[in-house]
């Protein structure tokens, strides 16, 4: 068994406690189903490593450390490279690819490759399966890599689009979300093989580059089946599941709480500096 992204060195019986999974341990269809959503609507999304300046390590151990053993989250390099440590661990095939990011973006805009994704590939299903548990806002289950997939989780919708293939007959897809005015792009990715290191390079821009909007303000996420809420500094968004939302400005005095109901819990010294931050 293939050890690329490092699953014999993951406590597992830790991690499925951390996600609330008990189900069976085999490289299914249907446990990866439930893998994703345990790990989405368990742990959250976060950069406070890069507001404080501080490394982003990838191996095993310090993600362990900090999602599974710590009132913590991660972005999108550290979840997906936990999850692709308990998927190989479990036995599943998989294959890491980096999409770019177009939500919200002007049209024709082409942005860095810095969203981690997996594609998997269940010993009883022929399909492959695209898990995005990083993104922090579903989807709360892997999506068949076909074009039109659509699917409805608890009412969060969303759908893959197949694109144009590049000139050298590469595949191109489009994540797509719903809401109130149809359907938006969320990301773009070519079907291209990405190694762990990839991961780390795109990761140490994220958490480096002045150019990255992770080096400049807190920006967290807490999924659930009925609700997505967004802390950007000290606004707090509450997101429904078919995308209306409510907007509050926070007082200074209660970001440590809502970070706290997010399941993020920093430590006194990292909290006096992110709210330096915060503004």
């Amino acid at each position: 068994m293939s050890d690329m992204w490092h699953g014999a060195d993951l406590d597992l019986d830790a991690y499925l406690d951390r996600i609330g999974f008990d189900g069976e341990r085999a490289p299914t269809l249907a446990t990866l189903r439930a893998l994703h959503r345990g790990h989405t609507t368990s742990i959250p999304f976060e950069n406070l490593e890069p507001v404080l300046h501080r490394p982003v390590p990838l191996d095993v151990p310090s993600l362990q450390d900090k999602m599974v053993r710590s009132d913590r989250g991660g972005y999108c390099f550290e979840h997906a490279a936990l999850f692709a440590a308990a998927l190989e661990r479990l036995g599943f095939d998989l294959t890491g690819i980096v999409g770019r990011v177009v939500l919200d973006a002007p049209e024709g805009t082409v942005r860095p490759a810095t969203h981690a994704l997996l594609v998997v590939r269940p010993e009883d299903d022929d399909r492959s399966w695209l898990c995005d548990v990083g993104f922090g806002g579903g989807p709360l289950e892997p999506l068949p890599l076909e074009d039109g997939a659509e699917s409805d989780q608890d009412g969060w919708r969303f759908r893959l689009v197949r694109l144009d293939d590049d000139e050298f007959g590469v595949r191109n897809w489009a994540m797509e979300q719903h809401g109130p005015d149809g359907w938006a792009r969320r990301h773009v990715f070519a079907q291209v093989r990405a190694y762990p290191i990839d991961f780390v390079l795109g990761s140490h821009y994220v958490a480096t580059s002045t150019h990255s909007p992770f080096v400049t303000r807190v920006f967290a996420q807490k999924f659930t089946v009925d609700t997505l809420r967004q802390l950007d500094n000290l606004t707090l968004i509450t997101i429904l599941p078919d995308r209306t939302s409510e907007t509050r400005e926070l007082e200074r005095s209660e970001f440590a709480k809502v970070l706290a109901d997010f399941g993020i819990v920093p430590s006194a010294e990292d909290l006096e500096g992110i709210l330096k931050v915060v503004v």
